[in-house]
């Protein structure tokens, strides 16, 4: 029997009871579909109701939720409407997700629904920007996530209680304990006697439960609201069993029998109906009625549902849902002086302007705050804008990007800063599988500017001068922008930041201090993807982006000294690309060398190659040529270093172009 502190009302009570057989019965009639073959796939929740259900009928309605696989209750406890939701587990046209997405991988914003991806725990500190979000607007409102116990061994589930912890976040996560990750038992995934322990460790309040109580989930949701919205993180370790296998095709052989009878004796479901037997004298007959009830409530939708169209693929519709057009540029402001600074100055200021222009700009990072960033980018921002705004995280990219997430599905601006973009390879689950798709998959645009100090030249070894920018470049969702000279560095940052899309800013370490120029004041707002032509030429063209500019610049000069015209186009965004300009400047010269920092296998101007290969063929007088650093990790020995980028060499290339 279920653990109730009073007798409930009989109105309340079976309330209760229809919340928890309402999933359950939906399920049912899923398995038999799926044995129908009319549903591809089914993830069970089948005995661990009492979680979902608890955790929303005890939240409120501006809490956001984020499940995972086997939480059906929370979107009918909600009441998400029975036929776009059955359309969604279809992979239907009128599902949420258009078909785009299975199952629970989605969201919906006016339920306050932040759906999951597969990666687990990878969902858990976007919980955090939702609940910072909620904390930074002074709204009582909290964030609850879900997440397996399979899933508590991840990294995520780490950085985002320690992140909660830290900055004192109304988040509470829920642990659904069910004993097994897919077939690996709880023994063989962690060691410790309870995970809501765990808690202690990160210095926020744990409860362990019984999951398949309805009312102690409800009770525990209820008080760990309360301790989160008075700045105290809670972890929930709730005790369950899914009666079912991971997915219906992995059965469950590898489950003892003496388990399934002893938690079928703790459904979820049967206890409540003793409760309403003993306190309420139901009835089965009253039970029977009940169910006729629930299954007539979803049964129309769901064969609507099934009859419902399949999604068309129409090329140019779902190229243009992966990137919002929902631009709106900030007020154009006067230009009317200039000076000169420096490439670091103007990443400053561009930054300072848009955060004294837009209050829900807000800058994550390591030591960005009182220390101003090792490159002091951000010194003296945390006094003009105060430290809810100009964020010290915990050494957590990952976390830090997840974050980045939740705040921008609640309207704000976040940018997160790498300490170095080498430190990014931490946190490209987030970057890659998150922040690039979610708005093709189902989210509003998200507006995140990741900023990364990145390359080399400067002897700082393999750790701190790699170029990553082309480990991006095919996941379609990022922007990515490489700037070259001063007033682009000054005009794109202030632009990425204003762009709806997530955009990865790339900066170069040793252009912040060494290259000047004279730009005005302020900065200009324009599109990002177009390239510039840096200098024009009609022998051959050199095509770079980032310090490649600097350097095929110096190499224009030079050679403009032997009467060789050497025309220079800065891509200045690698994401998207310019191909009209590309096209333009093969068409111009008819030689064309590839100019880039990073190594030359796999490197970003290995697809430009191929894009000139493809579309311009008929204008090249030589072959593509490629100029690039050594295929070897980065060395720290300044010599060694000069020797990997291969700077010397490059003229070499350019004089064999020319002669071909």
């Amino acid at each position: 029997m279920i653990k109730i502190k009073e007798k409930l009302p009989k109105t309340k009570a079976l309330d209760i009871y229809k919340a928890l057989l309402l999933p359950r019965r939906i399920e049912e009639r899923m398995l038999k579909l799926l044995r129908q073959n009319k549903i591809s796939k089914w993830f069970s929740g089948i005995g661990q109701e009492a979680v979902a259900v608890g955790v929303t009928l005890a939240s409120k309605e501006e809490d956001y939720i984020l499940p995972m696989h086997r939480n059906l209750g929370v979107f009918t406890t909600r009441n998400v409407p029975f036929y776009p939701l059955f359309c969604q587990l279809f992979g239907k046209a009128d599902g949420f997700s258009k078909g785009r997405e299975r199952s629970f991988h989605f969201g919906i914003m006016e339920h306050n629904i932040v759906g999951m991806i597969s990666h687990l725990a990878a969902m858990m500190p976007v919980a955090d920007g939702l609940a910072l979000a909620k904390k930074l607007k002074k709204e009582d409102a909290v964030a609850f996530s879900f997440c397996g116990d399979g899933a508590t061994s991840e990294g995520d589930f780490h950085e985002a209680l320690n992140l909660a912890a830290v900055w004192n976040l109304p988040v509470v996560f829920i642990i659904e304990n069910n004993g097994y990750g897919l077939s690996t038992p709880s023994s063989e995934q962690f060691a410790c006697e309870s995970l809501a322990d765990r808690a202690k460790g990160y210095g926020i309040e744990g409860f362990k439960i019984d999951g398949n109580d309805v009312m102690e989930v409800m009770n525990t949701i209820t008080e760990a609201r309360k301790l989160a919205l008075e700045g105290k993180p809670v972890l929930i370790e709730a005790m369950t069993f899914r009666m079912r296998g991971h997915e219906e095709a992995s059965g469950t052989h590898y489950v003892p029998d003496i388990l399934f009878k002893d938690w079928a004796e703790k459904d979820p479901i049967l206890r409540f109906e003793q409760y309403l037997e003993s306190h309420h004298m139901h009835t089965q007959k009253e039970f029977e009625a009940i169910r006729k009830e629930i299954d007539a409530s979803f049964r129309k939708d769901l064969d609507k549902a099934l009859k419902a169209a399949e999604p068309v693929f129409d090329q140019e519709t779902e190229l243009n849902a992966v990137f919002s057009n929902e631009l709106t540029p900030p007020q154009k402001s006067s230009n009317g002086s200039s000076s000169e600074k420096r490439f670091v100055d103007v990443i400053q200021s561009s930054l300072k302007q848009a955060f004294e222009e837009d209050e829900s700009f807000v800058i994550m990072g390591q030591d960005v705050a009182e220390y101003g960033g090792v490159f002091k980018i951000t010194e003296g921002f945390m006094e003009a804008f105060g430290k809810d705004r100009i964020r010290n995280t915990p050494i957590i990219e990952s976390g830090a990007l997840g974050a980045a997430v939740g705040l921008a599905l609640e309207g704000f601006k976040p940018v997160v800063e790498m300490q170095f973009s080498d430190f990014v390879s931490c946190g490209m689950n987030q970057i890659i599988q998150n922040i690039a798709k979610s708005h093709y998959r189902w989210s509003p645009p998200l507006n995140i500017t990741i900023r990364m100090p990145h390359g080399g030249g400067v002897g700082a070894g393999p750790f701190h001068s790699q170029s990553p920018e082309g480990w991006f470049m095919p996941h379609a969702g990022l922007k990515i922008v490489v700037p070259g000279t001063v007033e682009d560095a000054q005009n794109l940052l202030y632009s990425s930041l204003y762009d709806p899309n997530p955009v990865l800013f790339f900066e170069h370490k040793k252009l912040y201090r060494s290259l000047r120029a004279v730009t005005p004041d302020k900065p200009v707002f324009e599109p990002l993807g177009k390239a510039k032509v840096q200098r024009e030429g009609t022998d051959i063209s050199i095509i770079t982006y980032g310090m490649g500019v600097q350097w095929a610049l110096d190499l224009a000069y030079d050679y403009s000294k032997k009467d060789i015209s050497v025309e220079v186009l800065d891509l200045r965004c690698l994401a998207p690309l310019d191909l009209e300009a590309i096209k333009s400047t093969v068409q111009k010269t008819g030689k064309v060398v590839l100019l880039q920092e990073p190594s030359l296998t796999m490197g970003p101007l290995s697809e430009v190659s191929a894009l000139i290969n493809e579309l311009c063929f008929e204008y090249l007088d030589a072959p593509v040529m490629r100029h690039a650093s050594l295929d070897m990790p980065i060395p720290f020995n300044k010599t060694l270093e000069d020797g990997y980028l291969q700077t010397a060499e490059l003229s070499k290339k350019i004089d064999s172009l020319i002669e071909y």
